[in-house]
């Protein structure tokens, strides 16, 4: 268990103290010893190599103590050290998640804003693309107030309400969704322009949707759906399929690790 500051602090202090102590009776000793066995005129009168050897020998255990002390001080150091670069290290590693956290909420919340308008731009492309189509300069199918009632709901919120009625109409044998997306140039251009504002949208999920989450709603969105359609029926252009998550993988996954969990838990 790690010691507090002040713990480590006076751990340290007792066992400078244990060797001052030691020390001083081992200095008392040795002038015990040297009043009472060789006196302090003799050894005052001793020769230099022999006073010497002497205090060589009286002072070398102490110099092995201090040795032993000062190697357990530098131990304790160290180790404190090691656990402030460890809470430091477990700081940093919070901080940069943090980090990383407050930067993909600000990337989604600037999503958020751009999707939003995105899907009103889809709308108004999927509602021209309507009135091509379906309206008096089209195939007539829906009069004038039927679509302007359309508009409204558009306008109102409900920005792919255009986009469900292509995917919910009934197409006559004759006719084909494809003719009805791009059988003429202004069809094509307001196709086009949908597949170009939904990808780009489809983009900045990806960049800002770790678990695909948004991705997927955006994909099996009515705008989502109308533009597979439209790039699965595209007469020029052999667009790839888009990735979604795939249901059975997950499903399985998450049944193997449940089983896993039975298996370490049993009852």
């Amino acid at each position: 268990m790690d010691l507090q500051p002040h713990e480590q602090h006076d751990h340290k202090d007792g066992r400078i103290w244990l060797g001052l102590a030691a020390t001083i009776i081992w200095v008392l000793l040795g002038v015990v010893y040297i009043s009472g066995n060789v006196g302090w005129s003799s050894f005052v009168r001793l020769p230099i190599d022999d006073m010497g050897t002497f205090l060589e020998g009286a002072f070398a255990p102490l110099a092995f103590l201090w040795l032993v002390i000062g190697l357990f001080i530098q131990q304790t150091v160290l180790a404190e050290n090691n656990r402030e670069l460890r809470r430091t290290n477990l700081q940093s590693e919070k901080q940069t998640l943090a980090i990383a956290a407050t930067e993909l909420n600000a990337r989604q919340e600037t999503f958020f804003k751009i999707a939003d308008n995105t899907r009103k731009q889809l709308g108004a492309i999927s509602g021209m693309l309507f009135i091509s189509s379906q309206g008096p300069v089209g195939d007539a199918n829906y009069t004038p107030e039927q679509i302007d009632d359309l508009w409204k709901q558009a306008a109102s919120g409900d920005f792919e309400v255009f986009s469900r009625r292509f995917l919910t109409m009934e197409i006559a044998p004759t006719d084909s969704l494809k003719n009805l997306l791009f059988g003429t140039e202004i069809r094509k251009n307001h196709s086009n322009n949908f597949i170009v504002g939904f990808d780009r949208m489809l983009k900045l999920a990806r960049e800002c949707d770790t678990d695909h989450i948004i991705q997927d709603s955006l994909i099996y969105s009515a705008h989502g759906l109308l533009n597979g359609r439209m790039r699965k029926l595209h007469p020029e252009v052999n667009f790839g399929d888009i990735s979604v998550t795939d249901s059975n993988a997950y499903l399985e996954r998450v049944g193997s690790l449940n089983t896993e969990q039975e298996n370490s838990h049993p009852d």
